[in-house]
């Protein structure tokens, strides 16, 4: 376990430490006093889990650890975001127990509290060890209101009902919404895409229009439209766009089909950025569909070193680049509005002739 997934877990232990306190003192009335402020899930320790399934009535998701990275079993091993994991495993160790009560059958499928595959079915959350057997269990219901909104569908919730499936005849009140259990990889996925950096030259191929390309001497906004005729003026404010826009290309999901017939990528407009660290990026665009293209991303060259041992930026800078190019299997879904000044027409680079009586 990295020392960053360590201290994530230490802070967010005070946290739910001190959001233990407070449930203990309001609930105290309702529940035996041998129980309360107990933990819920009894020796787990989060150096002793190595894998999360989360299971829903729909939908079954699998996070586990690959050394010092979190992956998602159901999208090839994909990073998984390592916050969003560090939360799901403290949280779990924080709850206590609170508000508890006896639990009818009748009431298991009005609370969601039944068992995966029946009518009322709640979402499983199993922590695994090593050795792929339980460490944990935790069964989690329907959301809980103090006060009843009028949308409880997209409510937040105060807390949520949930049961040990080892003692499925008591219901336990919980003062978190656990926003995380969920199986919708979206929610998972590491947002962490490309970032092309320093570009030198861009060259753009639409899958229907004029090829382009801009490129510059040095890391300044002079930049040359290539060909461009004598009565042709490049837009440079429209070029550094086309340009910067790539450095920030989050991620927002993962296709579900790699297939490229199925995602526009058999016949994909193509984008080739070098830069004047040494890279090449080539990101092949497939069709657009809920606001979302489809990209692939391939990177060869080599970083250049930097000539400061101590430079830390150049440090991350590896890093960044060696997640980049573990992108390369993947088809990436990435929002229209990312590539929208990069994936424009020869014509909508260049300076617009302003026309008579008009400034």
């Amino acid at each position: 376990m990295n020392r960053r997934f360590v201290a994530i877990l230490v802070v967010l232990g005070l946290v739910m430490a001190g959001a233990a306190l407070v449930v203990q003192q309001r609930e105290s009335a309702t529940t035996p006093s041998g129980q309360l402020g107990q933990p819920l899930l009894k020796n787990l320790k989060a150096a002793d889990v190595t894998a999360i399934s989360i299971r829903e009535p729909k939908a079954t998701m699998t996070l586990e650890r690959k050394g010092e990275r979190w992956t998602i079993a159901e999208k090839n091993g994909f990073p998984a975001d390592l916050d969003k994991v560090s939360e799901l495993v403290i949280k779990a160790i924080g709850l206590r127990v609170g508000q508890s009560e006896p639990l009818g059958e009748k009431d298991r499928v009005r609370l969601e509290l039944a068992e995966p595959g029946k009518d009322g079915a709640g979402t499983l959350v199993e922590y695994r060890g090593a050795d792929g057997k339980p460490l944990a269990q935790l069964l989690v219901g329907k959301k809980y209101f103090k006060r009843e909104p009028e949308n409880p569908a997209r409510a937040l919730g105060d807390g949520r009902f949930v049961l040990l499936p080892e003692d499925p005849k008591n219901v336990y009140t919980i003062s978190d919404p656990l926003t995380l259990a969920t199986a919708q990889t979206v929610t998972w996925i590491s947002k962490a895409g490309v970032s092309v950096e320093r570009v030198k030259s861009l060259q753009v191929t639409l899958a229907d229009g004029e090829p382009w390309k801009i490129e510059r001497a040095s890391d300044s906004p002079d930049w040359k439209l290539a060909g461009a005729k004598p009565a042709e003026k490049l837009d440079t404010s429209k070029a550094n766009a086309a340009s910067y826009s790539l450095n920030g290309l989050s991620i927002e999901d993962i296709a579900a089909s790699a297939k490229p017939e199925d995602n526009g990528l058999d016949k994909p407009a193509v984008v080739t950025a070098t830069t004047f660290d040494g890279l090449t990026y080539t990101l092949r665009i497939g069709k657009l569909a809920d606001e979302k293209y489809a990209l692939q991303v391939q990177i060869e060259g080599a970083l250049a070193k930097s000539d400061k041992p101590d430079d830390k930026t150049a440090g991350k800078n590896v890093e960044r680049v060696e997640h980049e190019r573990a992108l390369k299997d993947y088809v990436l879904l990435v929002q229209k509005s990312k590539l929208a000044d990069t994936l424009k027409k020869r014509s909508e680079l260049l300076e617009q002739k302003k026309e008579d009586g008009k400034k």
